[in-house]
């Protein structure tokens, strides 16, 4: 063999090894694969082309510079990726760790291709800070280009283990972020860090860990268990996605829904008994395709992709089994998000209302319950896909303009027949205007009063009677519900809109 080939094999051998073995057998104790096995579970056998493998070859102690990044194949769909090696210096960025990122965004771009952000990372390498953190193409052009890159081509990130300091708003910038139980943590500050300059006692798991983030921060969006999953995960929600912005989603075989009870059964007479509007939505669409977004944050809203007739759809809908389906403060940020990829990506809105309105009190206000509230409306509002709402029970004051109703820029606004739309509900209604004559009334004589004026109230909002007055579209009968969403989105599918020109809209944050 020629010396250079030798030469040659030598040295990919030894790159493609990676760190020390001691750093290998740490993450197999910890169930976490080595960053090319992750790679090589992922992408289709014998498609994927890495760039850079030979990034700062000079220096032994770093092959590949601790990061791997390249394009390939997932089910077909060509897409790029970026892979931190945390048997590398702990996966830390160097100046040409940073560069290999910041080609690969630039490759996505140019190809208009989903890109993966494969963390596992110790951030920044510290000692190198002059080469990777304050110039053009450092560390902040990773961030920029993940802005500019936004609504163009899908962009996922999976935190196989930390992602601390500046790494932390990589998974703030994609668009879905899938974080494994125990191993995953997102954090600004270390707890020693933290201990030290604030005085604040914390752990890690409190601080900046997956179930934290993906229940109460909103951070993260899919919770699992293990790596196996959350490369499953990236795979099924590619399925749901074009390749860009211009394209649209994949039609697949249509199938029917889930064997279950029909909507009749499933939803109340008294609007104020809760139900499980998951066994809704298995009625509506293809079974086995939902993929959930954000399930444990905010659940009072649920959020997630679906088939309906072989077609990608976006639900949004209430849940009144949590806090009775009142929208909070998280209720909008979750929303609002969801929205944006949906229309971003060319996918169909349906939503489901059974909402009393957002929640009132000192506490939310404080919170900004009106600035969030304004963010979901806002987000709704833009959003040029086909729309179409549904009231299924009761839809109450802004929850809805929250859920897309009839001033909103709906394709339709469609209502079962256990639908009312009001300012309020009846008893509320009847308190809020009565409420001196309540007082009046000898006690005997409140409970007649009181109902008397609940079904006047209750008459004045009956959904024909909205219907009538083309205050919503159509009454659709509880069986009919499938069919008609399924042939208004074929009808729909053609719809072409925009805004008012502008350079951009000044958002409620």
């Amino acid at each position: 063999m020629r010396k250079d080939t030798e030469r040659y094999y030598k040295e990919k051998l030894r790159i493609l090894e990676g760190g020390p073995s001691k750093y290998h057998h740490h993450n197999e104790s910890s169930g976490k694969f080595f960053v090319r096995k992750r790679i090589e579970m992922l992408f289709d056998p014998g498609t994927i082309i890495e760039d850079g493998l030979f990034a700062n070859a000079e220096e032994p102690s770093l092959p590949a510079d601790g990061c791997v990044t390249g394009i390939g194949e997932i089910n077909g769909k060509t897409v790029c990726f970026l892979a931190a090696d945390s048997t590398v210096k702990a996966g830390s960025w160097g100046a040409k760790s940073v560069e290999k990122n910041i080609r690969i965004q630039e490759k996505a771009i140019d190809l208009k291709i989903p890109i993966l952000y494969l963390i596992d990372s110790a951030g920044a390498r510290i000692t190198d800070q002059l080469d990777v953190f304050p110039g053009r193409r450092h560390g902040g052009k990773i961030f920029y280009n993940m802005v500019q890159m936004s609504g163009v081509v899908p962009q996922i990130c999976v935190l196989f283990g930390p992602s601390p300091a500046g790494s932390a708003y990589i998974p703030a910038f994609s668009d879905l972020v899938i974080m494994i139980e125990g191993n995953s943590s997102a954090y600004l500050g270390s707890p020693r860090m933290v201990e030290m300059a604030i005085g604040e006692k914390t752990t890690m798991d409190k601080m900046g860990g997956a179930r934290m983030h993906c229940s109460i921060s909103g951070l993260g969006d899919i919770l699992v268990q293990s790596e196996e999953e959350a490369i499953a995960a990236i795979k099924k929600y590619l399925e749901y996605m074009p390749q860009n912005f211009e394209e649209v989603p994949e039609i697949k075989e249509a199938k029917p829904p889930k064997e279950g009870r029909g909507l009749e059964e499933i939803i109340p007479e008294n609007n104020n008994t809760p139900f499980n509007m998951y066994e809704l939505i298995d009625q509506l669409i293809d079974e086995g395709s939902w993929f959930e977004y954000k399930e444990l944050f905010a659940p009072e809203i649920i959020t997630g992709f679906a088939r309906m007739g072989g077609k990608v759809i976006g639900l949004v809908a209430n849940q009144s089994k949590v806090k009775g389906g009142t929208l909070f403060v998280d209720s909008p940020d979750k929303a609002a998000r969801f929205i944006w990829i949906c229309n971003a990506y060319q996918i169909p809105l349906v939503f489901l209302s059974d909402v009393p309105g957002y929640m009132i009190g000192t506490k939310v206000e404080q919170a900004g319950i009106i600035r969030h509230g304004a963010k979901m409306i806002t987000a709704m509002s833009e959003a040029t896909v086909p729309k179409i709402s549904v009231v299924v029970r009761k839809c109450f004051g802004a929850g809805l303009y929250a859920m897309s109703g009839p001033a909103f820029g709906a394709d339709a606004v469609l209502s079962l027949p256990s639908g009312q739309i009001a300012v309020m509900g009846p008893e509320a209604a009847v308190n809020a205007v009565y409420y001196n004559k309540i007082q009046e009334i000898p006690e005997e004589e409140k409970a007649v009063f009181i109902g008397e004026k609940r079904r006047e109230y209750a008459e004045n909002i009956d959904i024909h009677r909205l219907a009538s007055k083309l205050i919503i579209d159509d009454i659709v009968g509880f069986d009919e519900l499938r069919g008609e969403l399924i042939r208004r989105f074929n009808v729909y599918r053609t719809k072409k809109t925009s805004g008012l020109q502008k350079r951009n809209a000044i958002h409620p944050v």
